[in-house]
C-alpha cells in the first residue's frame, strides 16, 4: 500500500485535459502525498505517461473546457469504484502543509461579490456561467448564494453532485462547485482565492495553506520555483526515471 494511502479517507478525483506532459499535476501529487490524507487518486479524462498507482477514467473531450471537465465530474460519480465522498481537485492546486481531520470546506463569500470583482475586470462564458449558476440557485430558492469556485480540494458527496448536475443540465457553463456547495448547505470558511496568476514573489508566503498556479506563473514565475523547491522529492504516483 503506498505511503500516502489512508483507509476510509476519501478518494481524490482530478479532471485532467488531453495531451499534456502535465509538470503541475507531478507536483500536484507530491503535495497531495505529503500532506493530503486521501484514498485512490482517479485521473478523469487523460492520464500522463509519467503517470503509476492511480485510478484512470478515460472520457470524451470533444466540447468546451468547462464541458469537459462537468463530463469528467459527472463520469466519477457514476463509477462504482469512486468513493461515495470524494475531494474534487484540479490538476494545478497544491496542498502545502498538512490537512489533519479532514480537508475543511472553503468558500469564496458570495457569488454577487465575486461576480462584482469579475465583471470589472472581464467578460465572457465564465462570468456568464457565474450569473447563470446564481440565477439557478435562486430559483431552488437558495437567496444570496455563496460562491465555492475556489483552487482548492473540495468534499464532494457523489450523489448530491448528481442531481445537482442534473439540475444545471440546460446551463454550457454550469459553475458545478458553487451549484454544489449551495444545495448541499456545506457553508464552510471563507478565504480569498489561492491562485497565483503573475511570475512576482507576492500573493503568497510560507504559511500559505495551499496555491495554486497559472501555466505561465507555474513554468516561470516565483511561486512555481516555490512549489518545485517545496517538493521536491518523486511521490509513489511517478514511474522513477520519468519525465
Amino acid at each position: 500500500m503506498p505511503r500516502e494511502l489512508t483507509v476510509d479517507a476519501p478518494d481524490l478525483v482530478v479532471p485532467v485535459r488531453e495531451g499534456a506532459v502535465n509538470e503541475p499535476l507531478r507536483y500536484a501529487l507530491r503535495s497531495w502525498a505529503a500532506n493530503l490524507p486521501h484514498g485512490r487518486v482517479w485521473l478523469v479524462g487523460h492520464r500522463p505517461r509519467w503517470a503509476v498507482g492511480v485510478e484512470h477514467i478515460p472520457t470524451v473531450q470533444g466540447g468546451t473546457k468547462y464541458k469537459n471537465t462537468t463530463a469528467a465530474v459527472e463520469a466519477a460519480c457514476q463509477h462504482p469504484g469512486v468513493s461515495s465522498t470524494f475531494l474534487l481537485a484540479n490538476d494545478d492546486m497544491f496542498v502545502m502543509h498538512p490537512v489533519v481531520g479532514g480537508m475543511p470546506v472553503l468558500h469564496r463569500g458570495t457569488v454577487r461579490s465575486v461576480e462584482t470583482y469579475y465583471a470589472a475586470r472581464s467578460s465572457g462564458a465564465y462570468l456568464r456561467g457565474m450569473r447563470e449558476t446564481r440565477d439557478l440557485l435562486e430559483s431552488l430558492g437558495i437567496a444570496n448564494p455563496l460562491s465555492y469556485e475556489l483552487h482548492v480540494p473540495m468534499p464532494v458527496d457523489k450523489l448530491g453532485m448528481i442531481t445537482v448536475l442534473e439540475y444545471g443540465r440546460h446551463l454550457d457553463v454550469l459553475h458545478k462547485r458553487t451549484a454544489y456547495g449551495n444545495v448541499a448547505g456545506l457553508g464552510g470558511e471563507e478565504i480569498r482565492d489561492v491562485k497565483i496568476l503573475h511570475r512576482a514573489p507576492q500573493g503568497y508566503g510560507p504559511n500559505s495553506r495551499f496555491l495554486s498556479t497559472m501555466p505561465d506563473s507555474f513554468a516561470f514565475g516565483h511561486v512555481g520555483q516555490f512549489i518545485r523547491r517545496s517538493f521536491p522529492s518523486p511521490s509513489p504516483y511517478e514511474r522513477p526515471g520519468s519525465r
